[in-house]
């Protein structure tokens, strides 16, 4: 027999989205993937396939150099929404320094990758939509792990408290 993908119908998308979305939320990415690469097939730039993928990627992140961080790097490169490429790169970038931090690396060699998503949700920030305090929120959650004294983060060289949107981001 031969194993052949089947694509899907432009009018079951909407379906395929819920289901993507409700996989993740069961902690099944890899379900959600694949319902995200068959929409994909059909609709290339579907922008809420193209973010529910990239999430459904970082979600399946161990620390481990198996970790498609570039690719998941990729899709929200196409994400056209300028707030969005930020967000979900500050994301992509927590994530990944987070499964690092949970397979055991050294704390003190991870600031970096903090550092990335910091400035990433300071440059969402700027440019967040009305009411959306997602950005801030994400930043406040890495400070806050930077915060933590259970972690040997080694002397960081700046004291990290959130900034207010009219100033200039810390560096």
């Amino acid at each position: 027999m031969e194993y052949k993908v089947k694509r899907i119908s432009t009018a079951g998308i909407a379906e395929a989205i819920s289901k993507a979305e409700l996989y993740r939320s069961l902690n099944e990415p890899e379900e959600a993937e694949s319902i995200c690469r068959d929409i994909l097939t059909i609709e290339p730039q579907h922008q809420l396939a193209l973010r529910l993928l990239g999430l459904a990627l970082t979600d399946q992140f161990t620390g481990r150099g198996s970790d498609r961080y570039r690719e998941a790097e990729e899709i929200f490169r196409q994400l056209q929404d300028p707030y969005e490429r930020l967000y979900y790169t500050g994301i992509l970038q927590e994530r990944r320094a987070k499964a690092q931090l949970n397979a055991g690396q050294q704390p003190h060699t991870l600031v970096a990758l903090f550092d990335q998503a910091l400035k990433s949700f300071a440059e969402a920030e700027r440019i967040r939509p009305s009411g959306n305090d997602d950005a801030i929120l994400r930043w406040n959650r890495c400070v806050r792990l930077l915060q933590n004294p259970a972690y040997e983060w080694g002397e960081l060289e700046q004291e990290l408290v959130p900034f207010d949107s009219q100033e200039t981001p810390p560096r």
